[in-house]
């Protein structure tokens, strides 16, 4: 159907009384016909015919061309959109190799168990005799484990099991590495920040793992589209790669609607903000109508939380109209026990799921065909992921498709909506990461020298002379033992298991209901203290609970089962002080300094909320601090700038807070547009006089242990970054500030003070001082919060 993409649009838009339309902008993106190629005349007939019986004819160009290289032993990555066929890239050149030597091995990396099962049960479909490909993740039985080192000469797996199953256990997996011909890591676009750097250091000790076997892999990269391709994935593997980019499939036509949500009458946010209808009730009434038309949708939602209510909210809505359709909407998440994932990863690609409201967990390349539409609530933190989520829709090429973006109540959001050139035609990202983070490094080279004696050699490929700096340091430690050939492991016990890859903080935590004792879930231990905290409401499966115990220790959230009209909301209080300055520049009376920081924070109470956004009250929590050692990006001002602040007499002493603190949530919301990151992976203080700097400070800093880039992007962009943060703010048409310029979902005070004109004034003297005033000052090109101090 040529203009499916704009019916769907126009149903869910219809019965929006007229001027009062959330549409911002759509546009309608063509289809792109498909440039296929013949077979390459050294891929098996086997091969070629198992292919053609599942459906594939010919090939397109990019995965002959990714194949070719891959079968010449040269490093690959295909960079290319969803549904482009990067399967079959890989699966050309590993599969050959598997029918012409029986004892060729091959190694699938994915993020995501879903991910790694999918494209197993994908192999599987082949029936190809000499082809026994098995899965080796954290789902596998203990009986299977055995048979697969034994016999499998295709193994799926992912990072964490890479990690603590077969690098630390090498000598069990002599058969597998000897013969170790291709290496697959698929969506390479997602192993960016702490996450990425960790990866980037378990690819280089599979490498050297291998080579001690006499095997040298070829590497076969996957990638949404990102900016520099060739150079991400070099970043990641230590390794010259070569990047495919032109994608060769056929795309259908797509209308991309950009959708703001109205505001609510007569409803007051914190301290009087107005309140616009959230994202996710907004998506559930979108995802309610598509239902209704029967087109095959997903809803990607930003928290595993509003995931739950979106897919609530419309069986909700649907119930009044077919209960039968009620039944045909889900949500899927991270959390969910396996066998939960599986029947509805199933459900969803059997078409008996009509509607899911998803995180990001079915982003990458699980293969859901079909899909007749997308709704993304809430930029999801980067350009790439958006177009990997808004390219479900469409995948079969045959019918054009709807993409909804709705805008969160947040800076960037609005910003978004209202600059549609900067969602659909800015280039992608490119991704960040940093092998030698030392939080990241020192815990790899541990983990590398218990798999192997280091050697001065090998650190050249683990991060050169900061590997070495941190080999000394652990020897001057005795953690390492020097001797003539290189430092040995001292202790008997492997540091593998404490090492945690994904940077979650530890072990799961796992959510049990206490009368059953049925474990629901499992909650990242980073958060734990913000989702699962006592008296916190749960959900799962559209059910909801509340929290009665958080047992830290040894990891268990005890909960019950209820239905209360509220939902909660973590506050916390924090501090910060510098640790030291690496890089600063310095103007007139403003110094923008880049450098490690000590962050401390603590939960110290949640709000409780009715679904219009009142407060009902607040409830006190006696919970321990966390501290946090990272990088920042922050800006000092002088006493006498502020006193020289458009608005006649300056800023009075007793405003500077409430301005320090706008200007630093809209610097929080703005930042992911100058950074590989989202706002969520960031935070921030400011404060009217810092103890270490002596003077009214704004401090942005990363959210993982050592830094992930994002704060030194801020640096090094700290001009368009501001300028495009005080355009944010003063286009705002709120009179004193609300969640679209100033007030931050996750402020740690409530979002109290907050003065929105004087956070202009502060950005004003800032730039003026910086030499660039606002008035001919543009954001640059886009590379695609908790305080006397106040903390987002």
């Amino acid at each position: 159907m040529a203009n499916q993409g704009r019916r769907l649009l126009d149903r869910v838009l219809a019965g929006v009384p007229t001027g009062e339309s959330p549409l911002t902008h759509a546009e309608e993106l063509p289809p792109r016909p498909a440039r296929p190629v013949p077979w390459p005349s050294w891929v098996p007939g086997e091969v070629t015919s198992a292919l053609v019986a599942r459906g594939v004819v010919e090939p397109w160009r990019h995965q002959v061309e990714v194949a070719e290289h891959a079968r010449s032993g040269r490093h690959v990555v295909v960079a290319t959109g969803t549904a482009s066929g990067k399967s079959l890239a890989y699966q050309l050149p590993v599969l050959s190799a598997l029918a012409a030597d029986p004892k060729a091995t091959a190694l699938y990396l994915s993020p995501t168990k879903a991910l790694g099962a999918d494209q197993l049960r994908s192999v599987d479909s082949f029936g190809l005799p000499g082809v026994r490909a098995a899965s080796f993740d954290g789902d596998t039985p203990i009986a299977e484990r055995d048979w697969v080192r034994a016999h499998a000469n295709w193994v799926f797996s992912n990072p964490d099991m890479l990690h603590r199953g077969v690098l630390p256990n090498h000598a069990r997996w002599i058969r597998f590495l000897r013969r170790l011909s291709y290496v697959v890591v698929d969506e390479c676009h997602t192993y960016r920040g702490v996450f990425g750097s960790h990866v980037a250091l378990l690819l280089r000790r599979l490498r050297r793992v291998a080579a001690r076997y006499g095997a040298n892999p070829t590497f076969v990269l996957a990638s949404a589209t990102v900016a520099d391709p060739a150079g991400s994935a070099r970043a990641l593997l230590g390794l010259d790669v070569t990047a495919v980019t032109e994608d060769g499939s056929p795309r259908a036509g797509r209308t991309v609607a950009l959708w703001e949500p109205p505001l609510l009458d007569d409803l007051e946010g914190e301290n009087g903000a107005p309140v616009r209808r959230s994202a996710g009730a907004e998506t559930a009434r979108i995802l309610a109508d598509l239902v209704v038309e029967g087109a095959r949708s997903l809803a990607f939602v930003r928290s595993r939380v509003g995931a739950e209510l979106t897919a609530i909210g419309a069986r909700r809505l649907l119930a009044e109209v077919d209960p039968e359709l009620a039944g045909r909407v889900a949500a899927y998440r991270g959390g969910y026990l396996p066998e939960e994932r599986r029947a509805l990863e199933r459900a969803v690609s059997s078409g008996e799921l009509l509607g899911v409201a998803t995180t990001n967990a079915l982003e990458l390349g699980v293969d859901i065909v079909g899909l007749d539409a997308v709704v993304v609530a809430g930029f999801p933190g980067t350009l790439a992921s958006f177009w990997q989520q808004a390219g479900r829709a469409g995948r079969t090429g045959d019918s054009d498709a709807l993409v909804v973006f709705v805008a969160r109540d947040d800076p960037l959001d609005t910003y978004l909506v209202h600059n549609p050139s900067a969602v659909l035609h800015k280039p992608v990202e490119a991704t960040v990461l940093d092998p030698t983070n030392p939080y990241v490094l020192a815990p790899h080279l541990a983990c590398a020298a218990a798999e192997l004696p280091l050697t001065p050699d090998s650190l050249a490929d683990l991060g050169g002379d900061a590997a070495l700096a941190v080999v000394e340091d652990m020897a001057a430690r005795r953690v390492l033992r020097r001797r003539p050939n290189g430092w040995y492991w001292t202790s008997h016990e492997r540091p593998h298991a404490e090492v945690d890859i994904r940077g979650s903080g530890g072990e799961q935590v796992v959510v049990v209901e206490a009368d059953s004792g049925r474990m629901l879930g499992t909650v990242d231990p980073g958060s734990a203290h913000w989702t699962v905290h006592p008296g916190a409401v749960y959900l799962h499966q559209g059910e909801s609970y509340v929290v009665d115990q958080l047992d830290l220790e040894s990891g268990i959230a005890l909960v019950h089962a209820e239905r209360p009209d509220w939902s909660t909301t973590a506050r916390d209080t924090k501090d910060i002080s510098v640790v030291r300055v690496l890089e600063e520049r310095r103007f007139p009376g403003v110094t923008v300094c880049l450098g490690e920081v000590e962050v401390t924070s603590q939960v110290v109470g949640y709000l409780r909320k009715l679904p219009s956004g009142q407060v009902v009250d607040s409830v006190p929590l006696d919970l321990p601090p966390h501290t946090l050692v990272t990088r920042a990006v922050w800006y000092t001002v002088s006493a006498e700038l502020l006193g020289s602040a458009p608005g006649g007499a300056g800023l009075a002493p007793a405003r500077v807070p409430g301005a320090l603190h706008a200007a630093e949530h809209a610097a929080i919301g703005l930042l992911p547009l100058f950074a590989t990151c989202d706002r969520w992976d960031i935070g921030g203080v400011s404060t009217a006089l810092h103890q270490d700097t002596g003077e009214a400070t704004v401090f942005v800093h990363d959210g993982h242990p050592g830094g992930a880039g994002f704060a030194d992007r801020g640096f090094n962009a700290v001009v368009p970054w501001l300028v495009a943060t005080r355009e944010a703010i003063a286009a705002c048409a709120c009179p004193a500030g609300c969640p679209s310029c100033v007030q931050s979902p996750k402020c740690g005070n409530g979002n109290d003070p907050l003065d929105k004109a004087g956070g202009v004034a502060v950005l004003d003297v800032v730039l003026g001082v910086v030499g660039v005033t606002p008035s001919d000052a543009q954001p640059g090109h886009v590379d695609h919060d908790r305080s006397a101090a106040t903390r987002s």
